[in-house]
């Protein structure tokens, strides 16, 4: 089975030591070690990758159309000021589902709105590094029903 993607937008690469009362003290590695975990126990691999490019993010969310099965996608600042990225996730038939570590709707005005969210299946947001974990449990779901139904097994 293909991985799923899990995409990281700019700055991610400095959780745990840029703003922890927003976005925690949990590195980005150890976000991704623990996904790591979770979707070994699924059965599952997983394609983590960081930038602060929004050309390279939007050339992975293309690369995912056939390299992979899912994609979770933090795009960061990127959420709210990408329609490059917007365009690329609509060009996607997989299950998409876009992650934030803080509420971005209890946060400026200007991170209430989602360039995302228009192509995404789900957006789960405000659990901090949690929040990657039951994206990813949805996507375990997601693609386990997808997989049953495929073999013609109907539950």
């Amino acid at each position: 089975m293909k991985p799923v993607f899990i995409l990281n937008g700019p700055n991610l690469n400095l959780i745990g030591q840029r703003e922890p009362e927003i976005y925690g003290r949990q590195t980005l590695a150890d976000i991704e070690q623990g996904l790591r975990q979770q979707a070994l126990a699924a059965g599952l691999e997983i394609d983590f990758r960081q930038t602060n490019h929004e050309g390279e993010l939007t050339g992975w969310i293309q690369e995912a159309r056939d390299a992979a099965c899912a994609l979770i996608l933090n795009a960061a600042a990127y959420t709210h000021t990408s329609i490059a990225i917007l365009d690329a996730l609509r060009a996607l038939s997989l299950p998409v589902v876009e992650v934030h570590l803080s509420n971005i709707f209890k946060r400026e005005e200007f991170r209430h709105r989602s360039f995302v969210s228009p192509a995404a299946t789900g957006l789960i947001c405000g659990f901090g590094p949690q929040s990657y974990q039951l994206a990813l449990a949805a996507i375990i779901a997601m693609v386990q029903s997808s997989d049953s139904s495929n073999r013609g097994i109907h539950g």
